[in-house]
């Protein structure tokens, strides 16, 4: 994980709004069985993810990659009562773990989970989306993009975590770095949308479908 500062970075998750005391348990559970904790997208990415589906009056909601569900309930928790997130995974250890948190929130009813691979389950979606959230397996980052920003609306927003992959997109030199690399490249290249690239944590895009 890059750490730009590490005790800038930990100011900043300490004065960013915290999350409910379910969330806060969801981190803990998490953290023992995640491979590593650094696979949750963490507060500052959340209470970001939390605030453009407010800004953005999203109702529906896609996500790539829910791991064990806590940005997922991130983003659920500003949807209206009636909004949708649709979120995919494949691996059912992370999944159980966010299913047993959904049931539990008030949110969770907004959620649906879909198993599989991502790209074969997107073939089952129909656009359009409001919102989009891209954080799973980085050597298909660059097919991620180019199926899901058709289902994105025009003003949607699709964010996109992990791309700088631990600096190595500065010298790429193995198929997950030169995946997220041509990501990189593809989406300041698409004039059909207008990107910013943040350094939180690992790295974060921000695209806004022109």
């Amino acid at each position: 994980m890059l750490q730009i500062n590490p005790d800038i970075q930990a100011y900043a998750r300490d004065h960013t709004t915290p999350e409910p005391e379910l969330m806060q348990e969801l981190i803990e559970v998490s953290d023992q069985n995640l491979e590593y904790i650094d696979m949750l997208s963490g507060r500052v990415v959340g209470r970001l993810l939390n605030m453009l589906v407010k800004m953005t009056g999203s109702r529906r909601v896609l996500e790539i990659g829910m791991f064990t569900g806590y940005s997922a309930l991130m983003m659920a928790e500003a949807l209206p009562d009636d909004g949708k997130l649709i979120t995919c995974d494949l691996n059912e250890k992370y999944a159980s773990i966010a299913r047993s948190f959904f049931e539990r929130s008030q949110h969770g009813h907004k959620i649906e989970v879909r198993m599989g691979e991502a790209l074969e389950t997107l073939k089952t979606l129909e656009g359009p989306f409001d919102f989009i959230f891209v954080d799973a397996d980085k050597g298909n980052y660059p097919n991620y993009y180019r199926e899901t920003l058709p289902m994105l609306k025009r003003g949607g927003v699709m964010v996109i975590d992990n791309v700088f992959l631990a600096e190595n997109v500065l010298a790429p030199n193995d198929e997950k770095a030169e995946a997220v690399d041509q990501l990189n490249t593809l989406i300041a290249e698409d004039d059909s949308v207008e990107q910013v690239m943040l350094t939180e944590r690992d790295g974060l895009t921000i695209a806004r479908k022109l």
